[in-house]
């Protein structure tokens, strides 16, 4: 039976997946840990052609998924009502997720392992989840997890033990650095951190905060040495962004997050700048207005499925169905190719918790000439920066 991989990954977003009395995912799987905004509390699979996933296995609506994982002497597979699907592979628990810091702390609580890459949020909590009454986007949990399943305070040294640790053991080549509204202040937050973080490790930087009011800040990004840099919109259409995200509508809007994203792509370049947004949070036709207006300005569109976390405000919503997102992610892909931004260049970053623009080919029924062009200069482009970064990497270590 051939698989696509890019839809079944859709559908395990979308429906989850129940876990046989057969599994070891003790001894078998990464842990499944909630921090920064939730996204990643699921159970990390490798399906066929390499695609990362993170899948939802505790949500309410698991219940009724058809999918089901399951062991045998073989290996891992999923299956589908009564008929086995495909092989999957489960990444192993990192060594380093048990190892302490110089100040004791354990490194699984400082940054955790999403796809191939590390992501670490380095600041407090969000203050959308402080003020009185709270007005914290609706479908987010960081503030259910940090202090609790992750560190409050990271300091420099905790988080540069753990990125070499997991450089050493898992090869990374990316750093995502993000935090929550800190009243103008997560930039200042953030640049102690990065500079050590390039100065002894040469990876790349990747960062998602609110937008700054001082555009200039971000000129200062990129001479540190950030790499990409992200701004979460989450949701296009202006009435259920002022329902969902009440502190985003009251205390930044909308209009500062196109103001960012625009004047970010004229520093960083094109392909460099992503603008996030949820899926199944309003409707499509919105979300996909939303990824062909961040194309034209020359922006990256970053689409997360909605995950109903548990212990959130939305916890009992459902998320969308995977027929209603087959046009969004295939729109993704092909805004990418018809406005000549660069998708899939950077080595070694595959992201379980998003289908990334390039996966969106897999809801193309064929290639047109003109994106197969855009394809072979893509992948030259891939092959020339792997080799630098490469090359960068070793001079740094030595």
């Amino acid at each position: 039976m051939k698989i696509n991989p890019g839809l079944l990954k859709l559908e395990l977003f979308c429906k989850g997946i129940k876990i046989d009395v057969s599994c070891d995912l003790s001894n078998d799987a990464r842990s499944i840990l909630r921090t920064r905004g939730g996204l990643g509390s699921g159970l990390e699979l490798i399906l066929p052609g390499g695609l990362y996933v993170n899948i939802p296995i505790e949500e309410h609506f698991v219940a009724k998924t058809p999918y089901v994982l399951l062991k045998n002497n073989s290996g891992y597979f999923i299956k589908e009502g009564n008929e086995v699907i495909c092989k999957v592979k489960l990444p192993p628990k990192p060594k380093f997720y048990d190892k302490k810091t110089s100040s004791g702390k354990i490194m699984s609580r400082i940054g955790v392992m999403q796809g191939t890459y590390l992501g670490i949020y380095s600041a407090r909590i969000c203050e959308f989840w402080r003020m009185t009454p709270s007005v914290n986007c609706k479908f987010c949990s960081v503030g259910l997890n940090v202090g609790r399943t992750e560190e409050y305070e990271k300091s420099i040294e905790d988080v540069l033990e753990t990125i070499k640790a997991a450089r050493e053991e898992e090869k990374i080549t990316f750093i995502h650095f993000n935090t929550g509204y800190l009243f103008g202040e997560e930039l200042d937050m953030l640049e102690p951190y990065i500079k050590r973080v390039k100065k002894e490790t040469g990876l790349l930087v990747g960062v998602q905060c609110p937008p700054n009011s001082n555009l200039s800040r971000y000129n200062h990004l990129k001479e540190i040495g950030v790499d990409h840099i992200s701004f979460c919109l989450e949701v296009n259409n202006p009435k259920r962004f002022e329902e969902i995200c009440p502190g985003k509508y009251k205390h930044i809007g909308q209009n500062k997050y196109w103001q960012a994203i625009e004047y970010c792509i004229k520093i960083f370049g094109r392909g460099r700048v992503a603008g996030e947004i949820i899926a199944g949070l309003e409707d499509s036709h919105d979300t996909i207005n939303a990824i062909e207006n961040f194309a034209k300005i020359g922006a990256v569109s970053t689409v997360c499925i909605f995950r109903p976390c548990l212990g959130t405000a939305l916890e009992n919503s459902n998320p969308p169905e995977p027929q209603d997102m087959i046009p969004v992610f295939k729109r993704m892909y092909e805004v990418c190719l018809e406005n000549k931004i660069p998708i899939g260049i950077a080595p070694n970053i595959k992201v379980s918790l998003v289908l990334l623009p390039e996966e969106g080919k897999y809801f193309l029924q064929g290639l047109n000439k003109n994106f197969l062009v855009s394809e072979i200069k893509l992948n030259m482009l891939k092959f020339f920066y792997r080799a630098y970064f490469n090359a960068k990497i070793f001079f740094n270590k030595k």
